[in-house]
């Protein structure tokens, strides 16, 4: 279970290429009766499981307990996050993690990229979701090789899971590695999965306060990408108000707009991605 959020064990973590399903972890019984739990720092404890899940109560001890569990899986996550930095800033591979709210419009933002720079970018892609291989099979269909990681019932992708990935992608020096993390604006923005910078995409038909209500993802982004502004002229979204919201939270955020539909604003997407690159690659030399 993760501490942070409360979503089922991570290590549950299935990884699957255009080959099949390579690895599957998986540390949790879901037997009924007595059920044994394995925490971080490698300490166990048994209790008794049924169906129903009763609302947790504060005890004596307990939050000081958690706040020490939750420093101990983020400390390790991060210390893997590191040396996946390392491996890809040693070979000038500009990873980037992409992060939204279900049906921002993430794949397809990335299927629109891909098609368009084939053949000037070396691209490959981990996608993540709970469940089914949908995304990673629209990515492989523009010729990009990608690896799906399925969470099970974890809200987000983590350090261990990207190094898994890595493994099996092999992504060649001097080249783009997308991760399109799970559908969420809460833990994603916790989970340091070693790359180059966050993303965050955030589209029009959201409300225009949804920085405000997420500040954590939209402070620990580098760059946001306001996608479908082809629909503008037919929802009711205040762009210029949610922009505003987004500095408010985050005065260092770059803001780029666009429509992976209609093309508008690829352009300087684009540009964005090549000047990164370039300099991963330098950094590398």
């Amino acid at each position: 279970m993760c501490v942070t959020c409360g979503c089922g064990n991570t290590q549950e973590a299935t990884l699957s290429t255009a080959a099949g399903t390579v690895e599957h972890e998986h540390e949790h019984e879901h037997a009924h009766g007595e059920h044994e739990h394995v925490h971080a720092d490698g300490t166990r404890h048994t209790h008794s499981h049924g169906h129903a899940h009763q609302p947790v109560t504060q005890v004596p001890g307990r939050d000081a307990y958690l706040i020490q569990l939750e420093a101990q899986v983020l400390g390790k996550n991060q210390l893997l996050a590191e040396r996946n930095r390392g491996w890809l800033t040693g070979r000038g591979i500009l990873a980037l993690n992409l992060l939204s709210s279900p049906g921002a419009g993430k794949t397809t933002l990335l299927e629109r990229t891909l098609s368009d720079l084939k053949g000037e970018l070396t691209a490959t892609v981990v996608e993540g979701d709970q469940a089914t291989s949908n995304d990673a099979e629209r990515i492989r269909a523009t010729g990009v090789r990608a690896v799906q990681i399925n969470t099970g019932t974890g809200c987000h992708l983590e350090a261990d899971m990207l190094q898994r990935a890595l493994t099996a992608l092999q992504p060649p020096p001097a080249s783009l590695l997308l991760i399109e993390n799970v559908g969420n604006l809460v833990c994603p923005a916790l989970f340091d999965l070693g790359e180059h910078a966050k993303v965050v995409i955030f589209s029009v038909t959201e409300g225009e306060d949804k920085p405000l209500k997420y500040p954590h993802m939209f402070a620990a982004a580098r760059l946001l990408l306001l996608s479908k502004i082809d629909l503008l002229p037919h929802v009711r979204f205040d762009a210029e108000l949610a922009v505003a919201n987004a500095l408010r939270v985050n005065p260092d955020l770059s803001v780029l707009r666009l429509s992976a539909y209609s093309g508008e604003g690829l352009s300087e997407w684009y540009g964005w991605l090549r000047n990164e690159r370039a300099a991963c690659a330098r950094a590398a030399a």
